[in-house]
């Protein structure tokens, strides 16, 4: 068991915290800059077709490859798997000073706090990315499983998180394939001269649509590249319209619910990884170990296999691989779990390891911080214009030292404040009350977190 595990510290509020947790958080939130710095910093309609328009010299694929199969997407899943974690401590914590109604309310109240700063992030620092917004919904839907036992919430997680196997092997691999099949056999019938049915006559003007869709959708997705390079290299309206542009773009495809799917199903599986104590690192050592090197071998396999996938020359397709990257997804995060509580087991782990429980108390402040570093001064043309100007490399470097200098102030700020000040906020909204942020004197702080509390039970 880590010593990391039980150390706890508690906010002003009460609200109590975990190192490990803060631990992974803190590493899952300064790892998401590396994959938002390229549609930061580059096209952001390029991650969704041509990656390649951001730059292909050997150190970009090198960087690249990293990239995706090391970090791509497992951020985002921590991130979820923390959120479910967390909502079992904050619901636990309240759970014998108020009803279940009351704390229905509180926790509502508390993540539609949390949607309001998604919109703010999105809207006015003008972010297409955020995640806030997206797990404000995705908590309310989670909240009505947390009380089920840890293997139906993993079951339930699984299932929800792992459909995209059926209906993407069904819809995107073994229907076209099929449909492939059927083309090819009525075309040889019409060279041959023999007679085709009206069914095969619609299925070959079907094909036709379909080729012609497709087309469209390319030269569409070229101009569109295009037309970003161009309005974020121009003035401040045009970089800040074709924000605002993409925004309600990614809004009217209704691509929403499918992240709420994707955030809700991993929090349920976050909750029960914690209640059964994997995540906060109470399992024994050998456990960990085998859990790593389970995780590591199939999501490694799995992401480089869709690795290749991606890469594949055009009109290889269909590719099972896709189709997969929900279940590497989830397995590379279970890795990432295992390695750090391994490290946290160990001396020299643990001291590596703790620079990174400041990161997780300010996760939420630095995460606005990389948007402000990115958004509102690297890259706009008002400011130091150097959009479109990294390519894959320099843009992973970048994100590294923006990451590293943001750990060293968080650690600054948390010897001289208890509470980051986006937390801060935040919290103060749920909690009706302006609380206290700078450090208070350890002899007067309270042994235990929920001692002192008003009679309103406090969740943050």
């Amino acid at each position: 068991m880590s010593d990391l595990a039980m150390t706890t510290a508690a906010e002003p509020d009460g609200a109590p915290r975990i190192a490990i947790l803060d631990i992974l958080r803190g590493i899952a939130i300064l790892s998401i800059l590396f994959m938002n710095i390229n549609d930061m910093g580059a096209s952001l309609y390029a991650s969704f077709d041509d990656f390649r328009h951001l730059g292909w010299s050997a150190t970009d694929q090198v960087a690249w490859w990293l990239r995706q199969v090391l970090a791509d997407g497992t951020a985002r899943c921590l991130l979820e798997m923390l959120f479910g974690a967390g909502m079992v401590i904050l619901t636990d914590r309240v759970a014998t000073k108020a009803s279940g109604w009351a704390i229905m309310r509180r926790y509502y109240a508390r993540n539609l706090i949390l949607f309001a700063f998604g919109l703010v992030h999105i809207f006015i620092l003008l972010w297409p990315g955020d995640i806030l917004h997206t797990y404000g919904i995705a908590a309310l839907v989670a909240f009505l499983f947390r009380r089920l036992r840890p293997r139906w919430l993993i079951v339930i997680g699984l299932s929800l998180a792992v459909l995209s196997l059926t209906l993407g092997g069904y819809f995107g691999y073994y229907q076209t394939l099929q449909t492939r099949a059927q083309v090819v056999a009525i075309q040889a019938k019409v060279t041959a001269g023999k007679p085709i049915s009206a069914v095969e006559k619609k299925t070959l003007t079907k094909d036709a649509e379909a080729k012609q869709k497709r087309a469209k959708a390319k030269a569409k997705s070229k101009a569109d590249i295009a037309a970003e390079d161009a309005a974020r290299t121009g003035t401040f309206m045009t970089w800040a319209a074709m924000q605002w542009h993409v925004i309600i773009e990614l809004e009217s495809n209704f691509l929403e619910i499918l992240f709420v799917w994707e955030a809700s199903s991993v929090m349920l599986i976050g909750a029960a990884l914690y209640k059964m104590g994997i995540l906060q690192g109470r399992w024994s050592r050998p456990f960990y170990l085998w859990l790593t090197a389970i995780a590591y071998a199939v999501g490694i396999s799995l992401r480089i296999w869709g690795g290749l996938a991606l890469t594949a020359p055009p009109g290889t397709g269909p590719h099972l691989a896709p189709m997969a990257y929900e279940v590497a997804r989830l397995a590379m995060t279970l890795g990432h779990v295992g390695l750090i509580n391994l490290l946290a087991m160990t001396g020299f782990g643990a001291a590596l390891l703790r620079p990174f429980v400041a990161a997780g108390r300010t996760a939420l402040s630095i995460y606005i911080a990389q948007t402000m570093i990115c958004l509102w001064v690297l890259y706009p043309p008002f400011m130091l214009g150097l959009y479109g100007k990294m390519t894959w490399g320099p843009l992973m470097v970048t994100a590294f030292i923006i990451n590293a200098l943001l750990l060293i102030g968080a650690n600054l700020w948390v010897k001289r404040f208890d509470i980051a000040p986006v937390e801060w906020a935040w919290r103060s909204l749920v909690e009706g009350r302006v609380l206290p942020w700078r450090k208070r004197p350890r002899a007067v702080r309270d042994p235990d977190p929920d001692a002192g509390s008003a009679a309103r039970p406090a969740l943050a």
